[in-house]
């Protein structure tokens, strides 16, 4: 037990409570295995979770929340918050969506951990483009709300009308339909780009 004290001690200066065993054990300078043995020993103890496969976070952190889960889901790839889970942040839906929607350049896929569900959706690289760190604290990358608006069209016009249609939408001031506009035009099918244009022209008339 006194061995492992020492890692608790580690992962406590680690300034985000979700971390990786490869960067634990990188971070104290002990071999994988090492790591793993006294990351499950301070699970059982009840200081850390697992969320999936070699990743954790620090029970009862203060900042935890599953958004902070969103650098780590894809390691080889950039993923930033979009579509429903976007607008909801900032205020576009009230309804509070059961699964964090990020888009990626990688295939589609659902990623469950224990602290939440998160839905990948695939968009071509040419527009992976229109976001920045939330709130400028670098936890985790988010579409604009113009962008994270056009996103959502944009696979409505794709896959089976998937985000076509929403709950009731609450667009402040700040929001622009001209630069949605601008977004829909860097869409490089020239079909789904006229379908996104003419849905913002419908929900700009609503």
């Amino acid at each position: 037990m006194l061995r492992k004290r020492p890692v608790l001690e580690f992962i406590r200066k680690i300034t985000s409570p979700v971390f990786t065993t490869r960067d634990l054990a990188n971070f104290c300078g002990r071999s994988l295995s090492a790591t793993v043995q006294s990351l499950n020993f301070l699970k059982r103890e009840g200081f850390i979770f697992k969320l999936s496969r070699g990743l954790w976070a620090q029970s009862g952190h203060q900042q935890l929340s599953p958004f902070k889960l969103v650098p780590f889901l894809l390691p080889r790839q950039r993923a930033y918050v979009s579509f429903i889970s976007a607008l909801h942040l900032y205020g576009i839906i009230e309804q509070i969506p059961q699964t964090i929607t990020l888009a990626s350049t990688t295939h589609s896929k659902v990623i469950r951990t224990s602290l939440g569900t998160f839905a990948i959706h695939q968009i071509q690289p040419s527009f992976f483009c229109g976001f920045h760190w939330y709130r400028e604290s670098g936890d985790f990358l988010i579409a604009e709300p113009e962008k994270a608006l056009v996103d959502c069209l944009y696979l409505s016009a794709r896959k089976k009308r998937q985000f076509g249609h929403f709950p009731e939408l609450y667009f402040p001031s700040s929001f622009s339909f001209a630069r949605a506009r601008a977004w829909a035009g860097k869409i490089s099918d020239r079909k789904i780009k006229a379908r996104v244009r003419q849905r913002l022209k419908e929900l700009l008339k609503a």
